[in-house]
């Protein structure tokens, strides 16, 4: 069962419209009454300095609970912060979630290079660990291109036969050719390189927190649903 409203208004009442608006989205998605176990991966590389700094980072934080609640009931989304290295795996929760990724962030070291794969195998074995039975939905967001795409790239593929959907977020201009690998990445080949589509991608562009809550949940979830349908149709998720 999701959490519930009353749970939302007690523990982390500025999220109730995040809560509901994610609610809406589900809905319209066809989603109703499906769980899952949501998991946040951030880029913390260099690059990622000025999204820190705006609130970029918690904003999103704050928008994967409000959907989290709709789909889990322990109000809690594990956190796997990355750049060269793997620099915490952490999580958010309702009681605590206002200012949770600036103090987080207050001791970590030095923001790296960009590694996906590292990330991917921290959430993997976290998933696999954890015993769950429902399938996942991974919020992978990152500004720009892995440091090794073979290695990314191998990895989503891999994946593609666990109940795991990546769904990829860009910070950044959306123009630009930062994106273009994880493009790539949302069109590899099915079945040629993997056996089903296990990714999405969209660019949030430079002002994230400026992206409506009713647009940021339809895209996050836009190409989840098709997925649960080929992954139980394969087996994949019961």
């Amino acid at each position: 069962m999701p959490i519930s409203l009353q749970k939302i208004e007690e523990t982390a009442p500025a999220l109730v419209s995040l809560y509901k608006t994610a609610g809406v989205s589900l809905r319209k998605h066809g989603l109703s009454g499906e769980r899952a176990a949501v998991y946040l991966v951030v880029d913390h590389s260099g690059s990622m300095r000025p999204y820190y700094k705006d609130g970029s980072v918690q904003a999103l934080a704050d928008r994967v609970l409000g959907l989290s609640a709709n789909l889990d009931d322990d109000g809690r989304v594990p956190v796997v912060f990355f750049s060269t290295d793997i620099d915490a795996e952490t999580e958010i929760a309702l009681a605590n979630h206002q200012g949770r990724i600036d103090r987080i962030v207050a001791n970590l070291d030095h923001m790296g290079r960009t590694n996906y794969h590292l990330a991917m195998d921290a959430v993997i074995d976290h998933y696999l660990d954890s015993g769950a039975t429902d399938p996942a939905f991974v919020v992978f967001q990152t500004d720009g291109g892995p440091s090794s795409k073979i290695a990314a790239e191998r990895h989503l593929c891999k994946a593609a036969e666990l109940p795991l959907f990546w769904q990829f977020i860009g910070f950044g201009d959306p123009d630009s050719r930062q994106f273009d690998f994880l493009r790539r990445l949302d069109e590899l080949a099915v079945p040629g390189k993997r056996c089903v589509d296990n990714a999405g991608f969209f660019p949030a562009g430079t002002d994230p927190r400026g992206v409506p809550d009713a647009e940021l949940y339809d895209r996050l979830l836009a190409e989840f649903p098709a997925w649960l349908a080929a992954a139980r149709a394969r087996g994949i998720v019961r």
